[in-house]
């Protein structure tokens, strides 16, 4: 174990052993799936998956679809728990929002998906592996979203989402379950929580999609390098396609929104209000990718 910590690190040994963790606790439940006839991924519920952990939504059959209307989803970037008390805000504020809003939160990757970069670079995973890997470090982000948010419910289907939003709830919607059983995207790193959080959105049919980072949106160079880059306001899908930097969203992205109507906000988290503000549909700082100009 000395010679283990000494390479990897023992912050990075406690995040790969919950994730290893994580992916165990999937693997007992894809067993279970297969041996009950290949059902729906959304009749096996969240509370057999995470157990005595934070509370989970179930007997959703009685469901039907199309979902709610006016459906904003927000993916919280993990850059934002570098700034735990900020996080915290951000939270409580998504709490708020939800009484008046119609919100379900898709985690971002944060520190977790970090080490397994780290750890594909060192060991040369294959890529269905690390992105698995990167899924599974969503749902443990999303487990620390969901124990800061208030009135929150874990959820990892699209009825459990519906039922929690009726009882006035903040699903925190932990992907690998869908994604593990549907394989919609390619398994590379091009593909972050970005594109994830798009792919639930349309699942969902959302009418929009925030991504909370710590960054004011897009801009036409790195703003952390270059004192002078501009924040870019509105941009259209192919235009961002076009770009030949990488921006603060992921490469696949803008490629999925061309085949979309969705509008897709780029909002900074450490500003709170101004998530209000998208989603009382007034103007604030943001980016804006939209096929409608």
């Amino acid at each position: 174990m000395d010679d283990i910590s000494e390479t990897l690190g023992w912050s990075d040994i406690y995040l790969l052993i919950a994730i290893l963790f994580a992916y165990q606790r999937f693997e007992s439940m894809r067993m279970n799936y297969n041996m009950a006839d290949k059902l729906s991924p959304e009749t096996i519920s969240s509370e057999q998956a995470f157990p005595n952990t934070t509370p989970v939504l179930h007997n959703t059959s009685y469901l039907h679809y199309p979902l709610v209307s006016n459906l904003s989803v927000i993916k919280v970037g993990g850059s934002i728990a570098q700034n735990p008390e900020k996080l915290q805000i951000l939270c409580e504020k998504i709490g708020e929002l939800s009484k008046s809003h119609q919100i379900v939160v898709v985690p971002g990757g944060g520190e977790f998906a970090d080490t397994v970069r780290q750890l594909d670079k060192r060991f040369l995973l294959s890529n269905r592996t690390a992105h698995c890997m990167a899924i599974l470090a969503m749902d443990q982000y999303g487990l620390l979203l969901a124990d800061l948010t208030a009135d929150s419910v874990v959820v990892q289907g699209l009825k459990e989402t519906q039922t929690a939003l009726a009882q006035g709830k903040v699903p925190i919607f932990l992907p690998s379950q869908l994604l593990f059983a549907e394989d919609p995207l390619e398994n590379s790193w091009d593909i972050t929580s970005d594109s994830i959080a798009l792919y639930l959105a349309t699942k969902l049919e959302a009418q929009r999609l925030l991504l909370v980072t710590d960054v004011d949106g897009i801009y036409t160079q790195d703003p952390k390098r270059y004192p002078d880059a501009e924040l870019i306001n509105k941009i259209t899908p192919y235009s961002l396609t076009e770009m030949s930097m990488r921006t603060s969203v992921d490469l696949m992205l803008p490629k999925l929104l061309l085949k979309q109507s969705m509008d897709c906000f780029v909002i900074n988290g450490l500003f709170p209000q101004r998530i209000k503000t998208v989603l009382d549909e007034q103007p604030t700082v943001y980016t804006l990718i939209t096929k409608s100009f």
